[in-house]
């Protein structure tokens, strides 16, 4: 973990607030976690109205860390008060830990490192939604966090933090931590919900939607890791404590998935609104010096960017303006040995394998971009491949039944936006040509053959 060092600008600079425990021995034990006031914002939360902490992070401007953005306490406020209809049935929280887009790795590090954080947000969070049962939905083949979270959830029941009247509060709440069965689209909110209720993964039909109908039918929240470990420091701090970092409409720490062609890949904690310029500097540059070519802001469903987007702010409006989207903040970078039609097709073959085909336009979809990519990139494809691809992803975009099917065309059609003559020179190569344009196919078929 990396925060802004004393060169950066002052808007830059930042004290880690969620990784601060991270380089701690035994880190992800309740005993470090103690050290560091850990359960200290559950104190203070209990001694609250529930709607104060709904109200708290509202004004905190906290917005969902799981890709989307949508403001978190807007999302609690939607579930349903009263004795009467939806309100009298029981609420949920659900954590979605499902954490599978490709470049994405920041929930799994916070949760091996600090689980604890997780654990008391969910806590708070499950006391001011008023829900008292939680579960911790897990990626199932990531087995060693899976064991952290439930580790550190056993820890917090022996200390009185779960189970029946947390602190003397009267407040009782249950947590389950459920192991996925691996499947992509079970980070999409709804099909997490029908995988954790023990049915095939699929995204649901919204309206309704999760905040009146979710879990068993009942008023269910789901927040990502990153948003529920948030939390206690909002209820430490204060809003406007939170808000004193990142920018106007995008408050806050974010975590940083920084990876690919940089000397220093890893984890970067640093306000929203810092550039990719400034984050390459804190992770030491290109690695050998080979120049950028092009990069992900949010993970591969994200549009892909160029070195012209280098001081665009990576916060949700920035991005959005740069003509792609902040998403998880999983920034993979590329520097100019990487094909540009190679690295999509990567990409579109795992949207195929994905694809839960519960919808026309997404399996058929995804299977023939996936084709049309490798007829092109294996020298087989023609001029036409270029426009049929576009006519296809024109086909895909906002008629699947999720986003899905949004986020495998992202990094086609901007591929093309930017790069089309790369596409167009693969047309005129023979399917047993070696050139420039292709080193990391040819790296990858010497290896299959090693």
């Amino acid at each position: 973990m990396t925060s802004a060092g004393d060169d950066m600008t002052e808007r830059s600079k930042l004290t880690p607030v969620l990784t601060r425990r991270w380089l701690s021995p035994t880190s992800w034990t309740i005993d470090t976690y103690l050290q560091f006031e850990g359960y200290s914002a559950l104190r203070t939360a209990l001694s609250a109205h529930p709607d104060q902490l709904i109200q708290l992070i509202k004004d905190s401007g906290l917005r969902g860390r799981g890709g989307a953005g949508f403001p978190t306490g807007m999302k609690w406020g939607f579930i349903p008060q009263g004795d009467q209809g939806a309100a009298a049935k029981p609420h949920y929280l659900v954590i979605n830990a499902d954490e599978s887009e490709p470049g994405t790795c920041k929930d799994i590090p916070l949760m091996m490192a600090d689980p604890h954080s997780l654990i008391e947000g969910s806590i708070i969070t499950s006391y001011a939604i008023r829900a008292k049962q939680c579960f911790i939905y897990v990626r199932g083949e990531v087995l060693h966090p899976l064991r952290r979270v439930q580790n550190a959830v056993n820890e917090a029941y022996a200390a009185g933090y779960l189970g029946k009247d947390i602190l003397g509060s009267g407040f009782d709440l249950d947590m389950v931590v459920h192991a996925g069965a691996g499947a992509y689209i079970c980070g999409e909110e709804t099909a997490l919900l029908d995988s954790l209720e023990g049915r095939r993964g699929q995204p649901r039909l919204k309206p309704p939607f999760p905040a009146t109908s979710g879990l068993y039918a009942a008023p269910t929240v789901v927040n990502n890791v990153e948003t529920i470990a948030t939390v206690p420091s909002i209820v430490s701090g204060g809003s406007d404590w939170f808000r004193s970092m990142g920018t106007e409409k995008s408050p806050g720490p974010k975590i940083f998935s920084i990876s690919g062609h940089v000397e220093r890949p890893g984890q970067y904690e640093a306000p929203l609104g810092i550039t990719l310029r400034e984050l390459l500097e804190l992770a030491g540059g290109m690695s050998g010096g080979i120049p950028l070519k092009f990069w992900t802001p949010g993970g591969s469903s994200t549009p892909l960017l160029t070195a012209e987007h280098l001081d665009a702010p990576l916060d949700f409006e920035g991005m959005t303006e740069a003509g792609s989207l902040l998403g998880t903040t999983a920034l993979m970078i590329f520097n100019e040995t990487v094909s540009v039609p190679w690295a999509v097709l990567k990409w579109t073959e795992f949207y195929d394998h994905e694809s839960c085909g519960k919808c026309t336009p997404c399996r058929e979809g995804c299977f023939w971009l996936a084709k049309v990519l490798r007829r092109m990139v294996d020298g087989q494809g023609t001029p036409a491949d270029v426009e049929l691809m576009l006519d296809l992803c024109d086909n895909i975009l906002g008629r699947s039944f999720c986003a899905l099917g949004d986020g495998a065309v992202s990094p086609i059609t901007s591929g093309i936006k930017y790069f089309r003559q790369e596409f167009l020179d693969l047309c005129t190569e023979q399917p047993g040509d070696v050139t420039v344009a292709r080193p990391r196919q040819q790296a990858e078929l010497a290896g299959a053959h090693r």
